[in-house]
């Protein structure tokens, strides 16, 4: 294997672009009145879907400029202008749906390609004044590809992704993004591989943390709101509400 192949930039570029073409692949098969249609997010149709997947590379493309230039480049103008560009671009037919996808796709991986060794390393500044380092880029693009892709309602369900991302993207919600957050709920979350987290609130009311189990792909789609949970095992008579991911 080559240092290039071992590289986690150069995978996480490849894996985007592999999700990105599998995101191409099936929102070809819809017609105008499909991309109309409700998505599986409240509120939204697959137009707007698809529109935010778009103007989320081209923002994503100013982060990552930031990073190669040392410059302070916010990812939206506004959360005013993030919304509106996605209602804007949300009613238009299929066809301006996807050459806006392909290009704003290559903008991304021109922009990551361009990035030098040093500039992964450097912090950048995300929505709502949250940071992180640059290399961990690449992972939320696929996160934003992979899930809305799920979120269209158009036969991929979180078990149809790849394994590799749904075990990446369950350790980041359970370990990192949930663990000692107060308005979620204490859990023990335990894979059927034996992989578990304990996440949530630190100091559960009453001592009570809930143990849930399941697939990964079933825990993740629970976790990130993309399914109700039925089939997953849990020391409760009911899986305890969680709140958005966002």
């Amino acid at each position: 294997m080559t240092d290039q192949a071992k590289d986690p930039q150069v995978q996480d570029l490849a894996a985007v672009r592999e999700a990105t073409g599998r995101l191409l692949t099936a929102v070809r098969k819809l017609d105008d009145a499909a991309v109309r249609e409700p998505s599986r997010l409240p509120g939204w149709s697959r137009g707007h879907v698809l529109a935010h997947v778009a103007r989320n590379a081209d923002a994503l493309v100013n982060v990552l400029t930031s990073a190669r230039t040392g410059e302070r480049i916010p990812m939206y103008v506004s959360t005013e202008a993030r919304e509106a560009d996605i209602e804007r671009g949300a009613g238009r037919p299929l066809a301006a749906h996807l050459e806006d996808l392909a290009h704003s796709a290559d903008g991304f991986n021109t922009a990551a390609a361009a990035l030098h060794p040093e500039a992964w390393q450097r912090t950048v500044e995300l929505r709502n004044g949250v940071t992180d380092r640059a290399s961990n880029v690449l992972f939320r693009r696929l996160t934003e590809v992979e899930l809305h892709h799920v979120d269209l309602g158009i036969g991929c369900a979180v078990e149809n992704l790849p394994a590799s991302f749904v075990d990446r993207h369950l350790d980041y919600v359970a370990g990192e993004r949930f663990a000692g957050r107060p308005d979620v709920p204490a859990l023990l979350v335990t894979t059927e591989d034996g992989r578990s987290w304990r996440t949530g609130r630190k100091d559960a009311e009453g001592g009570e943390v809930t143990a849930v189990g399941g697939t990964a792909a079933e825990l993740l789609a629970w976790l990130t709101g993309r399914a109700g949970g039925a089939g997953l095992d849990r020391s409760a008579p009911a899986l305890p509400a969680l709140p958005p991911l966002g």
